[in-house]
């Protein structure tokens, strides 16, 4: 028996309706909010957070240090800071501590001892408007000066730091701050001006340049 034709007008409506059903759930959603496929195929994998710069170990004689970070399966979300938590989107907490020149041996052997970090050498803070900058000035409005600086782009910048051993931790947090295990650590050297040495330690305790080898753990 002979298969009837379909006309051609029959044949493009039909494509133009199955064209329509398709692209419905990629336009359902209010304004910026609405998730198209190819955002929720991004998200699907772990988040991740990456240093760029500085490298680990690096070693540099300039005083201010260009933070860059890559991020994978989480989106920094500045219009939403403080506001209300939703799936792998939010903002970045920067934590930049300088290690003591001079340590204690017992507390060196706590932060060796500590596989966790609760003993590690934690030093002075640089999160604050005079080092962190527009970050450092955003982190004492909400509160968190000097222990971290909020960043909603993938980056930061650190002014007049002193020579001396840093560690450097970049966590990936929530739109209302709460943080998440996705985080990072990098540790880098300033260098002394020539003919500012660091004075060796007195009194039995021990270099910074040990202590950094202690706060390199993660």
């Amino acid at each position: 028996m002979a298969v009837p034709k379909t006309k051609p007008g029959v044949i493009a409506a039909i494509a133009a309706a199955f064209i329509a059903i398709a692209v419905v759930p990629a336009a359902s959603g209010c304004g910026e909010e609405s998730t198209t496929a190819a955002e929720v195929a991004a998200t699907i994998g772990r988040p991740t957070i990456e240093f760029v710069s500085p490298r680990n170990g690096a070693v540099q004689r300039g005083k201010a240090v260009v933070v860059k970070v890559d991020i994978d399966n989480f989106r920094l979300a500045p219009r939403h800071f403080g506001g209300e938590p939703l799936l792998r989107q939010g903002n970045i907490r920067f934590s930049l501590n300088r290690v003591p020149d001079c340590v204690e041996p017992a507390k060196l052997q706590k932060a060796i001892d500590s596989p966790f970090g609760k003993g590690r050498l934690v030093g002075a803070s640089f999160d604050t408007p005079d080092y962190a900058g527009p970050n450092g000035v955003l982190g004492e409005r909400i509160g968190a000066s000097g222990s971290y600086s909020p960043a909603t782009r993938p980056e930061i910048f650190y002014s007049n730091l002193r020579p001396g051993f840093y560690r450097l931790i970049a966590t990936l947090a929530s739109n209302d701050g709460a943080t998440t295990q996705f985080h990072d650590v990098t540790n880098f050297q300033i260098l002394e001006a020539p003919g500012h040495e660091i004075a060796d330690c007195v009194g039995g305790k021990v270099s910074s340049a040990k202590a950094a080898a202690a706060a390199a753990a993660d």
